[in-house]
């Protein structure tokens, strides 16, 4: 009874190393080069990271204002530019021509 254990155990642990194999080895890549952006990729780009650097900078104001480090007059003067800026990447990014390449990718 003992030797079937064995024999069902040592199956057993076979088979799931037959099955996992594929999973373990790494695919071959096709290429290391990464794609080169073009024109209205790199334009994207640009405008999400003007967003994010908008925002970020936002967030920072608000942070630093409600800590006290930033004065009220510094507050408004500093805001408005930064929303402004935020507005103007956020929609230039919401053009139609950017959808449409959404789409085309998905």
């Amino acid at each position: 009874m003992n030797i079937a254990l064995v024999l069902g155990a040592a199956l057993a642990v076979l088979c799931v190393v037959l099955v996992a194999l594929p999973f373990l080895r790494e695919p071959d890549p096709v290429s290391d080069e990464l794609d080169e952006l073009t024109p209205e990729r790199r334009r994207r780009l640009a405008l999400a990271e003007g967003r994010d650097r908008a925002l970020a900078a936002l967030k920072e104001l608000e942070a630093d204002h409600r800590a006290g480090r930033v004065n009220d007059e510094d507050y408004r003067a500093s805001i408005g530019p930064l929303r402004r800026e935020a507005a103007e990447a956020l929609r230039a990014l919401d053009q139609p021509e950017a959808v449409a390449e959404t789409q085309e990718k998905g």
